[in-house]
């Protein structure tokens, strides 16, 4: 038994998802809830990267585009592009993604500091990077994602 729950806390569980061509995790526990695309109201004088709120069940959420946060090139949305609802440091928030992958569960063991040059993405909102057999999954640091004003003008909009 001992073992067993040493066993379990060395490992981590992610949500995987792709924005472009890199494929980004989060830690499950951040992650309330995976959605389709819903209508999306656009709020006047929010930030670019915002591309308006949702009304999830009786509660209006921010919804930020990823590609554009991670200065990646916008693309349509289409039948794969999921709203990710995610907790950050109190605040919901959805996330727009290309496509959710999976839910993994990896040795910590395998999680690595990022290079240099990882990926097109600010270094800012990586925490680290997991490096699987076939491919390597970029963890986001969720709580660097959005600047102090940038956190405040998003509970002003919800």
């Amino acid at each position: 038994m001992e073992a067993q729950k040493l066993e379990i806390s060395d490992l981590l569980q992610l949500v995987s998802f792709k924005v472009g061509t890199e494929e980004f995790g989060v830690d499950i526990l951040k992650v309330q809830e995976i959605n389709r695309m819903l209508k999306i109201t656009k709020v006047p004088n929010a930030p670019d990267f915002v591309e308006g709120v949702v009304n999830l069940r009786g509660r209006i959420i921010p919804v930020i585009d990823l590609r554009k946060r991670l200065s990646i090139e916008s693309k349509v949305h289409d039948n794969k592009t999921r709203i990710v609802v995610v907790d950050i440091l109190g605040n919901i928030v959805g996330f727009i993604v290309d496509e959710v992958n999976e839910v993994l569960r990896i040795s910590k063991d395998i999680i690595e500091n990022p290079p240099e040059l990882v990926s097109q993405v600010d270094s800012d909102f990586i925490t680290s990077v997991a490096k699987l057999e076939d491919r390597i999954i970029i963890l986001l640091d969720l709580d660097n994602l959005l600047k102090k004003d940038e956190k405040e003008i998003l509970q002003e909009i919800s």
